[in-house]
């Protein structure tokens, strides 16, 4: 029983006051020295629950907790059996791997500069030599061939793509037919 001055420990079975603690700032503080040697198994905690165990080591893994146990590392551990079948939510959600994509066998473009993946890395903290802080990447996904075109600001962006998209459209010998963003919006060229 705990009030704000003091903590009362009393055996639920008899009835009768066992140890009396005072409330020193946040803390209760009790002299267990006055009690006989029989009466401190209200201070042991006595709980063969596997999962509990499991969580309260920081879901340690259950192997571990049986060598735990055999070695008698861990002086309140009940020694049990823990089963290696089970497992918590938790380890059960952060152990799952997410399934790896297909392999594709063939390409889904027949010809260089059909699809273009395109990003722009927006500002780095240290300026290039020519006074850089932007990076377009755009890579083909027939020839997967990567270009990269370096820029003073965001507003230059479009303006180095066109001219980027003129320069190869002359060395492939195809031009290209329009520009699908990922907002859904179409250009054409």
């Amino acid at each position: 029983m705990f009030s704000a001055k003091q903590c009362l420990v009393i055996n639920v079975n008899i009835g009768n006051l066992v140890l009396r603690g005072k409330r020193h700032k946040n803390v209760y503080k009790m002299c267990i020295f006055s009690l006989s040697q029989n009466n401190l198994t209200c201070f042991s905690a006595i709980n063969d629950d596997v999962m509990l165990w499991h969580k309260r080591l920081d879901h340690a893994s259950l192997f571990l907790l049986n060598k735990l146990v055999s070695k008698d590392l861990i002086v309140s551990l009940p020694s049990i059996k823990f089963n290696d079948d089970k497992i918590c939510d938790a380890c059960a959600r952060s152990k799952q791997v997410r399934k790896s994509f297909k392999l594709k066998n063939c390409a889904s473009t027949t010809r260089p500069l059909e699809m273009l993946h395109v990003d722009l890395f927006c500002p780095m903290r240290i300026t290039s030599r020519g006074g850089k802080r932007y990076l377009l990447v755009i890579v083909d996904d027939y020839s997967r061939l990567i270009w990269t075109l370096f820029l003073a600001s965001k507003d230059e962006t479009f303006k180095k793509f066109l001219v980027f998209i003129k320069r190869t459209e002359k060395r492939v010998g195809h031009s290209l037919a329009s520009l699908r963003f990922d907002h859904g919006k179409e250009f054409e060229i």
